[in-house]
């Protein structure tokens, strides 16, 4: 199990620069060919609007995003310090912290710091 980044290897490197521009480049094209289909099979024949290319769609997207901030980049609960461990973690009592903390520690193959 990959749990901390230590653990991982070249190959994983070697993938993920390969799969992420792939990953990427097939977002881009459903996202726009999602955009370009909706808006061709429904805006002209109700509003009488002109069908749109790719490009097009693609552009009704980025301008989008501009506009109203969409697709979920914002993370409002990241900033605001609330993360779903917190509640969690402050009701546990110190001896169940450090049991918690020893097993991440040995997940993540992390020798415990010498005091």
């Amino acid at each position: 199990m990959m749990y901390c980044k230590e653990n991982r290897g070249k190959n994983f490197w070697i993938k993920a620069a390969i799969f992420a521009p792939l990953a990427i480049a097939a977002g881009v094209y459903i996202f726009g060919s999602v955009v370009m289909l909706l808006w061709n099979g429904i805006l002209p024949a109700v509003f009488g609007f002109h069908t749109i290319t790719f490009w097009q769609a693609l552009g009704i997207l980025i301008l989008s995003k501009i506009l109203f901030g969409g697709f979920g980049g914002h993370h409002r609960g990241r900033h605001s310090g609330h993360h779903p461990m917190n509640g969690r973690w402050m009701h546990l009592n110190p001896e169940e912290r450090e049991k918690m903390k020893e097993e991440w520690r040995s997940r993540c193959r992390i020798e415990p710091k010498a005091e």
